[in-house]
């Protein structure tokens, strides 16, 4: 079929929504390209959420050129998440401004929307680097304007030389950015981009668009490139990703960078009108946050803890094509009966919400360190739970924040317990009273959390250094709250010499917690240990099916 010469509202659309079906397709090759040790990476689950919401706010909108290109800039800007999702919302948002002032699309507006696009980028980073999605964008940029300057007005032409030279660019990223070198990886925001140019393709000129890699293993290849075995190298040194929306005179938000730029790095401001998407990685989570409030408002803070990022189990991540967390309820009965105080939890797997569920919690979100629910979410947890008074759980402490929003945003009582993990969780409900108020119940169940020691075991999916020595991929790996913490060839060996730190003298009870991975025989040599080396503690097992994880500790 010919190529057509202009692209109109309706390709426009399907060009955005087959964007986020490749991304979804693409969401866990491109998580892939991190150089964490551990079993995740969440750049291309940040694009794949900031691409959802820009199609849930399309479908909203009217079908014209103006109002469509109005919800993919707002729908990108309210919708993004992690540094990799806010840049791909800037470029969006560039696109979107261009194409706003016009019916049609050709190529030389293409090129200058490209060219917007890359600007507000590389405007948007505080110290923006060089062998990430923001090189790719600008040559890819470059190349569309080189073509147009030739005298070439063809779209399809224009973005046929836009992803080329964006290819050769995602090529080059390692050879730009060290940390790529060292863990053998290209850039994967830069990867995420490309496929938007292979949407438009597959729109325009009916383009095949590029398979997911079936082999996740040795080898990754990302719309085709490869990622060969090699190291991983070190990532930057500050501990927390802080995120949130604020509301503050566009005026004010040049002293606010200034203010981020003193105590992190990997900043990214993006907004207009009085309100911004911000994002900085930093060791000061409480600075970050009062930078904001002196000149605005922080709203639906989000804080990820960088140095212990982990996976969740597949389904959280199938959930995150259509938001970053549901209420579950299929396949575990919940109690729904009316009650004074009712309990909304955090739970990253199906077993470990039944368990939920059996110690009395009416209401379930979906959720983890890297698949965190928002405001939202744990707000429509609170408003159909059967009570006036609810207490929250978040069980990670990157939604802990979040869940502190929820309270503004109802009429219900609600109470906060700031547990940090599942064991915690399951520990508070036992002085949870559905007849007591939420501030009683929060009081009590904090109290019990307080006396949790938690770890969890994991395998290393890559080479690094940690504090606890050198990993290399295949490592099993002991993690507390400080991080790393142990490192060794043999599961079994290294979670009793993890439970090894965990347990005092003053301890009475261990909670093994076993994942989809976890064998019986493994636990029973666990449990013998603890015989042996512990006679006096209670050890009770749960079955909780969580992936990656094969055990997660409790103590107390």
């Amino acid at each position: 079929m010919a190529s057509p010469k202009l692209m109109g509202v309706t390709e426009l659309r399907l060009v955005v929504s087959t964007y986020r079906d490749l991304l979804a397709n693409h969401r866990e090759a491109i998580n892939g390209l991190n150089v964490y040790p551990v079993p995740d990476g969440d750049t291309g689950t940040n694009m794949g959420l900031t691409l959802e919401s820009v199609v849930q706010d399309l479908e909203a909108a009217d079908t014209t050129m103006e109002a469509s290109c109005q919800a993919i800039s707002h729908g990108s800007l309210m919708g993004a998440r992690g540094n990799s999702g806010v840049i791909l919302s800037q470029i969006l948002r560039g696109l979107a401004s261009r194409f706003s002032e016009v019916d049609a699309i050709d190529g030389p507006l293409f090129a200058a929307a490209m060219a917007t696009s890359a600007e507000a980028a590389y405007g948007a980073v505080m110290k923006p680097v060089e062998g990430t999605i923001l090189t790719v964008v600008r040559e890819a940029s470059e190349a569309a304007t080189a073509t147009v300057v030739a005298g070439t007005t063809d779209l399809v032409e224009v973005v046929d030389a836009a992803l080329l030279h964006g290819q050769d660019a995602l090529r080059r990223t390692p050879d730009m950015l060290p940390v790529l070198a060292e863990a053998g990886v290209v850039d994967a925001g830069g990867a995420g981009f490309l496929l938007f140019l292979h949407a438009l393709l597959n729109v325009l000129d009916d383009r095949e668009l590029p398979e997911p890699p079936v082999d996740d293993t040795a080898r990754v290849t990302i719309a085709g490139f490869e990622r060969p075995d090699d190291h991983a190298g070190d990532v930057s040194d500050m501990r927390y990703e802080v995120m949130f929306f604020l509301e503050a005179p566009d005026d004010a938000v040049p002293g606010f960078k200034n203010d981020w730029a003193a105590i992190g790095d990997s900043i990214v401001v993006v907004g207009g009108d009085d309100i911004w998407n911000c994002h900085v990685h930093t060791n000061d989570i409480g600075a970050a946050i009062e930078a904001g409030i002196e000149v605005g408002r922080p709203k639906m803070i989000r804080v990820s803890d960088l140095a212990e990022e982990v996976a969740q189990e597949r389904w959280i991540r199938e959930a995150a094509a259509t938001g970053s967390g549901q209420r579950i309820h299929a396949d575990i009965a919940v109690n729904r009966a009316a009650v004074p105080c009712a309990v909304v939890a955090v739970s990253p797997s199906r077993g470990i919400g039944r368990i939920f569920s059996s110690l009395g919690v009416q209401e379930l979100v979906t959720g983890g360190q890297t698949m965190n629910p928002s405001t939202a979410d744990l707000l429509a947890a609170v408003e159909h739970a059967p009570a006036g008074d609810v207490v929250i759980l978040p069980n990670n402490k990157n939604i802990i924040a979040v869940a502190n929003q929820v309270q503004s945003q109802t009429s219900k009582n609600v109470t906060v317990v700031a547990t940090t993990s599942v064991p915690e969780g399951f520990a508070t409900l036992l002085a949870y009273d559905p007849q007591s108020p939420a501030a009683d119940n929060g009081a009590a169940m904090a109290d019990l959390a307080d006396g949790v020691v938690v770890g969890e075991i994991t395998q290393a999916v890559r080479d690094t250094n940690t504090d606890a020595g050198s990993v290399s991929e295949g490592d099993w790996m002991g993690i507390d709250k400080r991080g790393i913490v142990v490192i060794d060839d043999s599961m079994t060996t290294a979670a009793t010499r993890l439970l090894a730190r965990l347990i005092g003298d003053d301890h009475e009870i261990v909670t093994i917690i076993e994942g989809a991975d976890a064998f019986d025989a493994d636990t029973q040599q666990l449990r013998g240990w603890l015989d042996n080396n512990h006679p006096n503690i209670e050890v009770e097992v749960h079955s909780g099916g969580q992936a990656h994880y094969p055990y997660f500790f409790g103590v107390e």
